[in-house]
């Protein structure tokens, strides 16, 4: 892998015209994982899906990512697709909880019985991007923790039980993403850097259960969770502990936040076995970093780790910002790569 490859972490914005956005925190009802609404349905619905990967793919092509997605253009939330369609969670009738180490309260799915995957859930989606782009490409998935966090547990009684129950229908869901030869099978943990202890304790051999027999490289998503109106957004010094924790793990890479919470690039060294998606684009606004502030943030992380191990990537997934921000984004972004690579 040369220096400074570029990625993506995984969402990109849905146009309007398949999409209409809501605001999650509205003060009237916090449903986790119900964003807006498709402006379609049955297989005009599908027939649009297919055309926003395709934009997705595009933009991200046109940018010059050397590593894409599918921009999650088929899923409401990262997370509530996957459980929606896993036995074992009912959201039909929801269950108020704070989440997030209590920053926010939400209606959450509850857990009700076993977690069982009874059939794929992205194996299509997968085949169709990758008949869409000659690019290696990524899939993501939602880890234990986090899973754990965005429910209500009414049956396992305790969330390691719950989170290692997530893991294996993960790890069966991703063993056969892997048997496609996808590029990259990256977990989303953002709750990792709110419960530095619990990852300590059982998310990390959670995270593991999730990776285990995967020939696919594996990678793992941190951040400080969405930027919402009217909600704080901690930034807790959590990344001493998670990344020591993270260095003992079996996943080969580890995507971070570092632009929206202006964290010391210095903390990589605690990791100095690990891949980093370093984060030098904040999905909060939509002004687009410059590409020379983004080479001198990628060239402060080459100091705690070799410019092979740091590849440049978003914080977060950029469906927050307009599909105009997230393509100046990444297209800096890009060319921020060029110019830290020139540089070294």
């Amino acid at each position: 892998m040369e220096a400074f490859t570029t990625t993506v972490v995984g969402s990109m914005p849905k146009a309007p015209w398949l999409y209409q956005v809501t605001t999650l925190n509205d003060g009237k009802r916090d449903h986790h994982g119900a964003g807006g609404n498709w402006r379609l349905e049955g297989e005009a619905l599908a027939q649009a899906q297919d055309d926003a990967v395709r934009v997705a793919v595009h933009d991200q092509e046109r940018a010059g990512v050397d590593i894409i997605s599918d921009g999650e253009q088929r899923r409401k939330s990262y997370l509530t697709h996957l459980t929606m369609n896993m036995e074992g969670f009912d959201y039909g009738q929801l269950a108020e909880k704070w989440i997030r180490d209590g920053r926010r309260k939400a209606q959450v799915g509850r857990c009700v019985g076993p977690i069982v995957r009874s059939r794929p859930i992205l194996l299509d989606d997968l085949r169709f991007l990758q008949a869409e782009t000659t690019r290696p490409v990524k899939v993501t998935l939602p880890g234990p923790m986090t899973v754990v966090d965005s429910t209500h547990d009414e049956h396992y009684g305790d969330e390691r039980a719950l989170a290692f129950a997530w893991a294996d229908a993960m790890n069966a869901e991703a063993r056969e993403l892997d048997a496609l030869g996808v590029e990259v099978i990256q977990f989303d943990e953002p709750v990792f850097s709110r419960y530095p202890h619990k990852v300590v304790d059982w998310g990390v051999a959670a995270l593991d259960r999730c990776v285990d027999g995967l020939k696919a490289t594996t990678a793992v998503h941190v951040c400080y969770s969405y930027p919402m109106p009217g909600v704080p957004r901690p930034i807790v010094d959590s990344y001493p502990t998670i990344l020591a924790a993270l260095e003992q793990c079996k996943v080969q890479q580890l995507a971070l936040e570092f632009e929206g919470s202006g964290l010391d690039p210095a903390l990589l060294k605690a990791c100095p076995s690990k891949t980093v998606l370093f984060g030098c684009v904040f999905n909060g606004t939509e002004e687009a970093e410059s590409p020379k502030h983004i080479a001198e943030r990628l060239l402060a992380a080459a100091r705690a780790l070799s410019p092979e191990q740091i590849q440049a990537a978003p914080d977060c997934g950029l469906v927050t910002v307009s599909q105009a921000a997230a393509r100046a984004k990444l297209a800096n972004m890009v060319e921020g790569a060029r110019l830290a690579r020139i540089s070294i």
